[in-house]
């Protein structure tokens, strides 16, 4: 069931994207998720580096592996800087059935 709903997001996504020409530099967050019943775990402490001139800390998060069923670490790194936006950091929202829902960082207005 998994890999039928890759397939259909997949396939949705390219028939949208297709209609749009954008710019080079543009960045589309795309959240296409999948709700899950299994909360992630705490998120573990990182230790930051130094700061870096042109750069933005995104810190790391759980990211649900399907094929293992399982919560998997994603480590921070270093973002390049967007002018003009601001980084969002990947979280997990609680929705209102009780399901977890996925929101990839990125950079928005």
């Amino acid at each position: 069931m998994s890999r039928r709903f890759a397939l259909i997001a997949g396939l949705a996504f390219a028939a949208g994207t297709a209609c749009f020409a954008l710019p080079a530099s543009a960045q589309v967050a795309v959240n296409v998720g999948v709700g899950i019943g299994v909360a992630p775990p705490p998120p573990r402490i990182e230790r930051m580096p130094p700061p870096r001139a042109g750069y933005v800390w995104a810190p790391g998060y759980w990211r649900w592996d399907a094929r293992w069923r399982r919560h998997v670490w994603v480590a921070g790194d270093w973002v390049r800087v967007r002018p003009g936006y601001h980084y969002r950091p990947a979280t997990w929202v609680r929705g209102p059935h009780g399901r977890w829902h996925f929101r990839d960082g990125g950079w928005y207005r």
